[in-house]
């Protein structure tokens, strides 16, 4: 089995060698150590990393994805539920998510409600904020 440093994990996975370590201390990753105290990673490493960066960017929590990782399976680049029961702890987050977005969208409103009492001219004027 070939194996890898961290930095190589890191060019060949797109993600920073500080994240890398981040995603060990969340249990997302767990690298061999070496007797030096270096990380060894393995071609299997670098398929785990892009399978949580694409957990991350469906919009869980690396909590969350502790309790997945395992269970979802890879099958040319597309994730599935691969054990009993995660695709209903996967339901349950994108209904989070649901809520979120109402949550947002709702703010939107309120925002867009403050706006339109705004005086003539001052909901185009960029704020501080903009700048």
């Amino acid at each position: 089995m070939v194996r890898m440093g961290i930095g190589e994990l890191s060019r060949r996975s797109g993600v920073s060698p500080r994240l890398l370590r981040y995603y060990e201390e969340q249990g997302l990753l767990a690298p061999e150590r070496l007797a030096s105290g270096y990380r060894a990673y393995t071609e299997d490493d670098v398929d785990t990393v892009r399978r949580i960066r694409m957990l991350l960017a469906a919009g869980l929590n690396t909590a969350t994805i502790a309790g997945v990782l395992p269970c979802v399976t890879d099958t040319d680049g597309a994730l599935a539920p691969g054990c009993a029961g995660v695709a209903d702890d996967l339901r349950r987050e994108r209904a989070r998510l649901d809520r979120a977005v109402a949550d947002l969208l709702a703010a939107r409103d309120t925002l867009d409600g403050i706006l339109t009492g705004a005086p003539a001219g001052e909901a185009a004027r960029p704020s501080p904020v903009d700048a």
